[in-house]
């Protein structure tokens, strides 16, 4: 009897002492995980792999525009196929659409926001003197309620304004014949990259079947599955941020100009833009729109930040659900450490293409998981 006790009790330590063992080799694989991708992210950056990879990526940018071009525009031109029309006609129908489209765009925006950029250089010099006359009256009002001396802090705050009054004036014409050479040479590479999309377009659907020529037969239905679920939450997420966007600086210009701001069509775009950017975005554009109408006039930075703020809930509260909600949920910790990383490495644009891309991975992680039950396994050992 004592023997068999005994027995037990020696089994129960071997099973504690085996299941000590496996939390360690997961530890130790964790820390290898760590530990790799430090070295590899050393090697990149001792090895200039990264600035090199990024110059080989906007060589071949145009086929990447291309690419995209097609891939937004081939559900159109397969549904016009359906109802008959030559695909080689509906390419030509889209692409005259798109031109037509962009040429009125320009002309109507292009205009009132090449005069308004200017509007804002010639208004930097009341912007400064709004600005601090805003300043003075807020540490006269707090230096009475305290009864303490902010000269200093008052004259940091001072030469913080008229380093952005500096550099408005003086940095911002730079800058905007920078944008504009960038433009100019981008819009070379959007040109060819639109030819690129154009000759796509003529057999972009049959891409997928020579794709799937490279792989064993077998796993070609798994293959259809995946791409055709990363497809479809690719093009929503896309076509609802282009909607999000076009909406939010309708409404956005319109709110500012009734505010009284200056140049509400560059703000309105600004704030649209920067919007993409997942919960960092809104104030990114927002607060120095707010602070520039508080620096124009009190009543403008209030009415400036009604406009941001109800804008802002519209797009969060109706538009996100409604027009984004066949999109993929991502948990916001996910986001915001995709923001950093992509932020780090690619910037402004880095942080734009993060939410897409997790989105990506995280599709193709859970069709992997749903086909093999990874998740389930790893729990069960």
């Amino acid at each position: 009897m004592l023997k068999k006790k005994k027995d037990s009790l020696d089994y129960e330590k071997v099973n504690e002492g085996l299941n000590v063992g496996v939390k360690l080799l997961k530890l130790l694989f964790f820390l290898l995980v760590v530990l790799s991708i430090y070295v590899c992210s050393k090697l990149i950056d001792d090895w200039k792999i990264l600035p090199f990879i990024l110059t080989m990526l906007s060589i071949i940018s145009p086929l990447f525009i291309g690419i995209i071009v097609a891939w937004l525009f081939d559900p159109f031109v397969t549904k016009l196929q359906k109802k008959g029309i030559n695909r080689v006609i509906g390419t030509f129908f889209t692409y005259f659409l798109l031109i037509l489209g962009g040429v009125l765009l320009v002309n109507l925006i292009l205009p009132s926001i090449s005069s308004q950029v200017n509007d804002i250089i010639t208004s930097a010099p009341s912007f400064i003197n709004g600005a601090r006359n805003w300043v003075d009256g807020v540490f006269d009002k707090i230096g009475d309620l305290t009864h303490y001396d902010l000269t200093d802090i008052s004259e940091g705050v001072y030469n913080s304004i008229n380093q952005i009054g500096l550099s408005i004036t003086v940095d911002l014409p730079t800058k905007i014949v920078s944008i504009i050479s960038g433009v100019i040479s981008g819009g070379i590479n959007l040109i060819f990259g639109l030819i690129i999309g154009f000759y796509m377009l003529f057999d972009f659907h049959n891409v997928r079947k020579h794709l799937l020529a490279f792989l064993p037969r077998k796993f070609h239905k798994d293959t259809i599955e995946l791409t055709d679920r990363v497809n479809d939450n690719l093009r929503n997420f896309v076509h609802g941020t282009f909607l999000i966007m076009g909406i939010l600086f309708v409404f956005q210009s319109i709110g500012l100009s009734l505010a009284g701001m200056k140049a509400p069509l560059v703000f309105g775009l600004f704030c649209a833009i920067t919007n993409v950017i997942p919960y960092l975005g809104p104030y990114i554009g927002g607060v120095p729109t707010v602070l520039i109408g508080f620096s124009i006039d009190p009543l403008v930075g209030i009415f400036s930040l009604v406009s941001v703020v109800v804008c802002q809930t519209l797009e969060s509260y109706f538009l996100q659900p409604v027009v984004m909600g066949k999109t993929m949920k991502l948990h916001p910790v996910t986001i915001m450490i995709g923001l950093l990383i992509f932020g780090h490495f690619f910037g402004i644009i880095g942080m734009i293409l993060a939410t897409p891309t997790i989105a990506i991975f995280k599709t193709i992680a859970m069709f992997f998981d749903e086909k093999y039950n990874i998740v389930g396994r790893i729990q069960d050992e």
